[in-house]
């Protein structure tokens, strides 16, 4: 039985552009860059609840240079395997960066296998929908080449240059 799960919406003006924050009444599903030709369609019956002004301020505070702590609750929609890799994702740093390689060991050890396609990782991390606050900027090609970013590479660069991301490799 499916319950009547009522979506909550509001709009962040950030420095990379417009962001479109959508949650239950007490956790956030999404965080996206709006597509000007989407915007108005999205945003038509913006409504707001207590968790989305927790994520606009913890937006505040990233966007200022700060490394504020997530106190609010996650609840992206994604398949079992998705959902862990982007639970590892959380656990990569504020400034620091992870290669696909290494977020794939770290499956790997959760599932208890001695490898993981970092393929198939780069696929989960690409469907990610919660940018920024799982942060899918932080991972980065083998040789610590800045890979695509499903919102452009420019803004990826721009989210590590914020967090003065040290892109040697750990």
């Amino acid at each position: 039985m499916k319950t009547n799960t009522r979506e909550y919406k509001t709009t962040f003006s950030s420095p990379l552009g417009e962001i479109l924050i959508k949650s239950s009444k007490n956790a956030i599903t999404s965080l996206s860059f709006t597509q000007a030709e989407t915007k108005k369609a999205e945003t038509k019956q913006t409504e707001t609840c207590r968790v989305l002004e927790k994520a606009k301020v913890w937006l505040e505070g990233y966007f200022a240079g700060k490394n504020s702590k997530i106190d609010f609750p996650l609840e992206p929609n994604g398949t079992p395997f998705q959902k862990m890799v982007w639970q590892c994702l959380l656990d990569i740093n504020y400034g620091e960066v992870s290669t696909y390689g290494m977020v794939a060991k770290k499956v790997a050890q959760k599932l208890g296998k001695q490898k993981m396609s970092a393929r198939a990782v780069g696929h989960a991390i690409g469907q990610n929908p919660i940018a920024i606050i799982i942060p899918c900027h932080r991972v980065v090609g083998a040789n610590g080449a800045l890979t695509g970013y499903a919102w452009g590479l420019e803004r990826k660069i721009k989210l590590l240059e914020l967090e003065k991301a040290n892109k040697k490799l750990p």
